[in-house]
């Protein structure tokens, strides 16, 4: 007979102590305090990624860019005008009438823009903040005696579709952003001594808005031209109300950047500033537009005095 194998009882399994299990609570629970530390972070950054990428306030050094942005987004139709008519148009003029020509969008181009610098007329410059050659620009212009502005991107009905680029201003924002962001567009561009709006059908729109925007021109005792980018503009109530001296866009002159046209609306310019005495025209660094004002200039001086912009701003009753 087979002897059977004795078994060997079996040892118990000691209870772990509670010094160990004081350990594997603390351990899972410095597991999740370091899970629930890392969410927070990631949706911190998250955060604050969306904010800035909605609001572009960002430093003045990353927001410049070198890629030329869109001009403008010009009306379907045309804005009509809002200038009271003169009750009687006297036979012989006292005076020749006055016309502002503002070049808008300069910044990205130091080309054009020394050879509108170079013209034999006195022209206004308007200057994208943030743009390549923005400081370079304005400095040069001042040295000659032209008016240096600030050509202010306000959001567009088109927002975010088109961008009017870096140092928008836009409806969403809060007094605070809105103020600290148009401060610093103002600071980015030196010798500035008025303002006009680049796009901004949207904001331009907006009364409590452009209050704030005016209270801050007013502030700093600088003037405001309405591109007129939209029939329904508040800019020229508001400027009333805060008493900021005001002028309008009378002319868009090279919409159509053709020969022809520019020639046209340079013409419309000159009747309207002799109808009512004075007119504004915007202008944009287009090699047409600059040919043909050169071609245009000694007939435009015959007929009218070329003024800066801000000889041509008024403080509304």
């Amino acid at each position: 007979m087979t002897k059977k194998k004795s078994r060997r009882p079996k040892k118990p399994l000691k209870k772990a102590s509670k010094s160990s299990i004081q350990k594997t609570y603390l351990l899972k629970a410095f597991a999740g305090l370091g899970i629930l530390i890392f969410l927070v972070v990631t949706a911190g950054v998250l955060m604050h990624h969306l904010i800035s990428k909605r609001y572009t306030v960002l430093p003045s050094t990353k927001l410049r860019v070198k890629k030329t942005p869109r001009f403008e987004i010009y009306p379907k139709n045309e804005i009509p005008l809002h200038k009271p008519r003169p009750k009687v148009k006297p036979e012989v003029p006292t005076k020749s009438p006055r016309i502002a020509i503002i070049i808008d969008d300069i910044g990205y181009d130091k080309t054009i823009a020394k050879k509108f610098l170079d013209l034999d007329a006195v022209l206004t410059f308007s200057i994208l903040p943030y743009s390549t050659y923005d400081k370079r620009i304005a400095k040069a212009a001042h040295a000659r005696g032209f008016d240096v502005m600030l050509h202010l991107p306000m959001e567009p009905n088109e927002y975010p579709l088109i961008n009017p680029g870096p140092g928008v201003l836009l409806t969403s924002m809060s007094p605070d952003q809105l103020i600290n962001q148009l401060n610093e567009d103002l600071e980015a561009v030196p010798f500035v001594k008025g303002v006009n709006n680049h796009m901004g059908s949207k904001m331009t729109t907006i009364a409590p808005q452009l209050h704030q925007i005016f209270s801050i021109l007013k502030k700093r005792g600088l003037y405001f031209i309405d591109s007129r980018t939209t029939v329904d503009t508040l800019c020229g109530p508001s400027a009333q109300l805060l008493q900021v001296p005001f002028a309008q866009k009378d002319v868009f002159i090279d919409h159509i950047p053709e020969p022809d046209f520019v020639r046209k609306t340079l013409h419309r310019l000159i009747k309207i500033a002799d109808h009512h005495g004075e007119a504004v025209g915007i202008g944009h660094p287009h090699a047409v537009t600059y040919e043909v004002l050169r071609e245009m200039l000694p007939g435009l001086k015959k007929k009218a005095e070329l003024v800066r912009a801000s000889d041509i701003v008024h403080i509304q009753d």
